[in-house]
C-alpha cells in the first residue's frame, strides 16, 4: 500500500482514538455525580451503556440532583440529545447502515464520532473514524462511569479535577481548523455562541445548545445563495 494511502487510512483512526480516550475518561465525572445525585452503581452504569450522549446524560441527573422529578429529568435529557438526529440524517449518506448494524450505528451518533466523520475528506475514510472514535469512546466512558460510580464516595467533588471540561476542549481542538478555514464557518461560530450565551439565563439546560444551531442552518443558507 502507498504511504499516503496508509496515511490517510491511519489519521481516521488515530484521531478517533484520541478523542475517544480523551473525552472518555471524563465518564469518571458523570458517574460520580450520578451516584451522588441518588442513581445506584447500575442505574449510572446502565444510563452510560443504552443512552451514551455524556451532555443528555449530565443534564438528567442535574436535574434529579436538584429535587427535580424523573420525568423532567428525562424530558430536559431528551430534548439536548434530540441534536443527534440531526447528526443521524447528515450522517446516513456517509455512513450506509444496513440491517440490525443500524440500531448499533445509531447508538454511536453523537457529538465527536460525528466530527471525526465529517472531518474526513471520502466515505472510506469517514467511516473509519467513525466506528474507532464510536468503539474507543464507548469503552472508556462506560467503564470511566463504573470507576466514577464506584469510588463516588472517595474521589470527591468530580469538578475538582477538572474532568467536566475536557469534553469541550477536545471538541474545540478538533473543529479549530475548520472555524479557521473560512468566514461562513467563523461566522456560524460565533453566531452559535451568541445564541447559547443570550438565551443560557432565560432557558432550562440544554435547550439554548440546541437553538444555537439556528446559526449553522443561517450559515447554510447564506452560503446556498
Amino acid at each position: 500500500m502507498p504511504a499516503n494511502m496508509t496515511g490517510t487510512v491511519a489519521r481516521p483512526v488515530r484521531d478517533g482514538v484520541g478523542l475517544g480516550l480523551a473525552v472518555g475518561v471524563s465518564g469518571v465525572a458523570f458517574g460520580a455525580a450520578a451516584v451522588s445525585a441518588g442513581l445506584s452503581t447500575w442505574q449510572a452504569c446502565a444510563l452510560s451503556l443504552f443512552a451514551f450522549t455524556g451532555a443528555s446524560q449530565f443534564a438528567l441527573v442535574g436535574v434529579i440532583a436538584t429535587g427535580g422529578s424523573l420525568l423532567a429529568g428525562s424530558a430536559g435529557a431528551i430534548l439536548l440529545g434530540s441534536r443527534n438526529t440531526l447528526y443521524g440524517l447528515r450522517l446516513a449518506d456517509v455512513l450506509h447502515p444496513s440491517g440490525p448494524g443500524r440500531l448499533l450505528v445509531a447508538l454511536g451518533v453523537i457529538d465527536e464520532t460525528t466530527a471525526i466523520a465529517l472531518a474526513q475528506p471520502d466515505p472510506p475514510a469517514a467511516r473509519k473514524g467513525f466506528a474507532a472514535t464510536f468503539a474507543v469512546l464507548y469503552m472508556t466512558w462506560n467503564l470511566s462511569t463504573l470507576a466514577g460510580a464506584v469510588g463516588a464516595g472517595k474521589i470527591g467533588s468530580p469538578q475538582a479535577f477538572g474532568l467536566d471540561v475536557v469534553g469541550p476542549a477536545a471538541f474545540l481542538a478538533l473543529i479549530w481548523p475548520r472555524l479557521k478555514a473560512g468566514r461562513t464557518e467563523r461566522t456560524v461560530a460565533l453566531g452559535g455562541v451568541a445564541v447559547a450565551l443570550g438565551l443560557t439565563p432565560l432557558l432550562p439546560v440544554g435547550v439554548p445548545v440546541i437553538l444555537a444551531a439556528t446559526a449553522a442552518v443561517a450559515g447554510a443558507l447564506w452560503e446556498s445563495r
